[in-house]
């Protein structure tokens, strides 16, 4: 079951939860007001996926948190200020992230540091490119100082021409 965003009520919520998960800004990143969006629902009517031209920007899980999709992960990187929920990596790991392989802490360059675990995270490249979204396992200081341990359950990785 599927409808078209610009007639939902569920859209000023949603962005105040994206607000609260990833700071302020991110619900008019991940659902601009000026774009046509389609929400996949429950059977119960609760909102399940957010899709944009086929993309899917998120999943809206039942803890009441987004998960992020790929295009997502985009949207979040445009609006947000580096290094803001961003686990940076160097080009050693970056076919490993992309080929969706989980990021190892002693391959982390840089880490948000607001990052706790469980928060979604986006993975980039030290240039700045967004190599994969996921879901960060440690908190940014532990990432920081370990050189052993998983880093990022990665979800869903970028194609290498993206």
């Amino acid at each position: 079951m599927s409808e078209s965003v610009d007639e939902n009520e569920d859209l000023p919520g949603l962005r105040t939860i994206a607000d609260y998960q990833f700071g302020a800004g991110a619900g008019e990143a991940l659902f601009p007001p000026t774009e046509t969006l389609t929400i996949k629902r429950t059977s119960s009517g609760r909102p399940q996926q957010i899709h944009a031209d086929g993309d899917r920007i998120v999943s809206f899980g039942t803890d009441g948190r987004f998960t992020l999709g790929l295009e997502g992960g985009y949207r979040l990187a445009d609006a947000l200020e580096s290094p803001a929920y961003r686990v940076i990596v160097d080009d050693e790991s970056e076919p490993f992230v992309r080929d969706e392989k989980n990021v190892f802490a002693k391959f982390v360059v840089d880490a948000g540091p607001e990052i706790r675990p469980g928060d979604e995270v986006l993975v980039v490249h030290e240039r700045g490119e967004v190599l994969a979204v996921g879901r960060a396992e440690l908190d940014a200081d532990s990432i920081a100082d370990f050189e052993t341990g998983m880093a990022v359950a990665v979800r869903e990785g970028a194609p290498g021409d993206a």
